[in-house]
C-alpha cells in the first residue's frame, strides 16, 4: 500500500489537438486522411520503455483516431505501456435521437464482438440475429425488441475491451496497449439524473429505437451502407 501511495502520476501535454480540426463531424471519406494531421507532439517527457502512459478519452466510437493517429503518435514517445481510458462505456448501438451514429459497422465495440463470434466458431449467432431482425421489420414498431443485444451476450465486457485494444493497435506498435471502459453501472452513479444510456445498453426509450437498431443490423449484414433512419 505504501508503495502504491508513493507513486504520483504526472500530467503532461503530450499530444495537442489543433482546435481548427474536428474529425468526428467530417465526411466518412475524409476522416482517415484528416486524423493524421490533427495533433502536435511533445518529446523528451516520457522515460523510454519505463513510463506507463494513460490517455483519457470521453468516448470511443469508431476507434479511427486512436488507431490512425493517437497510438502511433504516443508510441513514438517510447512508453512501456499505453492505457486508453474511456469515460463513457462501450458504444454498442445506434443513436436515433440526436447524435448521428446510425451504422453498426462504425462501432468498434460491435466489430470486436463480431470478430470474437467468428474466432470462437459462433457465427450462427450472427445469422440468427439477422433472421430475427429481418422478420421484426415487418411487425408494428410497438412489437419490436432489440435483437442485436444477442451479439454481445456471450461475452464479458473485458473480453470485448481486450479485442478492441487489439483492433485499434496499429501494426508495428512497440508498447503494450490496453483499453479500459467506464461501466454502465458506474456511469449511472456518476450521472444519476440522466437516463439516456441506449447507445450503451440497447434499452431504447421508444419503440422506434428498437426498429432502428434492428434495421441497422440488417443493413450491416446485407452490406448496405445506408443509414437506418
Amino acid at each position: 500500500l505504501e508503495e502504491l501511495l508513493s507513486m504520483a502520476p504526472r500530467v503532461e501535454k503530450l499530444a495537442i489537438k489543433d482546435v481548427k480540426l474536428r474529425t468526428f463531424i467530417t465526411q466518412d471519406a475524409d476522416r482517415g486522411e484528416m486524423v493524421a494531421h490533427v495533433y502536435d507532439t511533445t518529446y523528451g517527457v516520457i522515460k523510454n520503455h519505463t513510463d506507463t502512459l494513460v490517455a483519457v478519452d470521453d468516448s470511443i466510437v469508431r476507434g479511427t483516431t486512436l488507431k490512425q493517429s493517437i497510438i502511433k503518435i504516443i508510441d513514438r514517445l517510447h512508453p512501456k505501456k499505453i492505457i486508453i481510458v474511456s469515460s463513457a462505456p462501450q458504444i454498442r448501438y445506434p443513436d436515433c435521437y440526436g447524435i448521428d451514429m446510425s451504422k453498426m459497422g462504425q462501432f468498434v465495440a460491435f466489430d470486436a464482438a463480431i470478430q470474437l463470434l467468428k474466432e470462437r466458431k459462433m457465427e450462427h449467432i450472427i445469422e440468427d440475429v439477422y433472421q430475427k431482425c429481418k422478420a421484426s421489420l415487418l411487425l408494428p414498431k410497438e412489437e419490436i425488441i432489440n435483437y442485436v443485444k444477442e451479439i454481445y451476450k456471450p461475452f464479458k465486457q473485458q473480453e470485448i475491451s481486450d479485442k478492441i485494444a487489439e483492433i485499434i493497435t496499429p501494426k508495428g506498435t512497440v508498447a503494450e496497449v490496453e483499453v479500459i471502459y467506464q461501466t454502465l453501472d458506474n456511469l449511472h452513479i456518476a450521472c444519476p439524473d440522466h437516463k439516456g444510456d441506449w447507445y450503451f445498453s440497447g434499452n431504447y426509450p421508444t419503440p422506434g429505437g428498437n426498429k432502428v437498431v434492428n434495421k441497422a443490423f440488417v443493413n450491416w449484414k446485407e452490406g448496405n451502407n445506408q443509414r437506418a433512419y
